[in-house]
């Protein structure tokens, strides 16, 4: 999307089925870096660690990564097949394990995409899509008289504190989306007579409808 934004699943979440005695576990997780991908992957094969393969596969928006791995099924019949179905989905910042328990049948290279395909899509399904937008965080030092004017203002500007020091001043980080920030900062000219900056801003991303 042109101003940033991007789908991804909105939640971790996960759906099983069974094939031919073999049952699937697909699980879903929205990530914003790669280490959070693989941290996950790391507790599904932990928790699954008696199943006999953990598949999966993710896009990073962030470092713009994207991997996917068969965890010993043959080649291109587990992580490539849930890959495809994130691409379909038109996903990112998305990773997905599917857990396979065998029940004894084998189930053909055909059988195998067909089950890693449906699990991988029934994960996506079960954690639901939300969109993504691009969100400035940023620190803010204010007096004490000021505090108690920007709290009752953070609602209408949609403002959400996510940390607050008080010393001889207040700092307070701040979070909105990244398409109101101008009008904030103009906001906090006026209230402040203009003494008001932003510090240390960066770009994070949440859900859009924030």
């Amino acid at each position: 999307m042109t101003d940033g934004s991007y789908k991804t699943v909105a939640r971790e979440a996960k759906d099983e089925f069974t094939e031919k005695k073999s049952v699937f576990i697909g699980h879903a997780k929205p990530i914003e870096s790669e280490e959070q991908a693989l941290d996950f992957i790391k507790t599904i094969e932990k928790r699954y660690g008696d199943a006999a393969h953990n598949c999966y596969a993710y896009i990073n928006k962030e470092q713009n990564i994207v991997r996917f791995n068969d965890n010993g099924e043959p080649q291109g019949t587990a992580g490539l097949p849930i890959l495809e179905v994130i691409k379909r989905e038109e996903l990112c910042g998305v990773v997905i394990v599917v857990t396979r328990y065998f029940g004894g049948i084998l189930l053909g290279a055909g059988g195998l995409v067909r089950a890693y395909s449906k699990a991988a899509k029934i994960a996506i399904d079960a954690a639901g899509i939300t969109t993504f937008c691009p969100f400035s965080m940023f620190d803010i030092k204010i007096n004490y008289t000021l505090y108690n004017k920007l709290l009752h203002d953070f609602e209408k500007y949609h403002i959400r504190c996510v940390d607050s020091r008080f010393d001889s001043e207040i700092t307070l980080t701040l979070t909105l989306r990244s398409d109101r920030l101008d009008g904030y900062c103009n906001y906090l000219k006026d209230v402040s007579g203009g003494k008001l900056q932003i510090e240390n801003l960066k770009t994070v991303y949440d859900n859009c409808e924030l």
